[in-house]
């Protein structure tokens, strides 16, 4: 995701699924602050919710989507 940040910038667009842990959130945040999009899957079509809410929680993301709507959501970003 920091490659992401670096090379896109504006153009990047980014998605944090399910999954423990924090190692995206940073990564998600350098994205969103340099203008990329970004989303997170919502808790409650969560398995786990340990990064989307690491992300949510620090900024990284604008928002939270349920996982049947992402694909529709990307397709409005881009």
């Amino acid at each position: 995701m920091q490659s992401v940040a670096d090379t896109a910038g504006a153009e990047g667009v980014g998605v944090m699924l399910t999954g423990m842990g924090n190692d995206g959130a940073k990564g998600m945040l350098s994205m969103r602050e340099r203008g990329a999009r970004t989303i997170a899957q919502s808790e409650e079509t969560c398995v786990v919710f340990g990064m989307p809410r690491e992300v949510l929680n620090n900024g990284g993301a604008e928002t939270a989507v349920p996982l049947p709507d992402i694909a529709s959501k990307l397709m409005s970003l881009v």
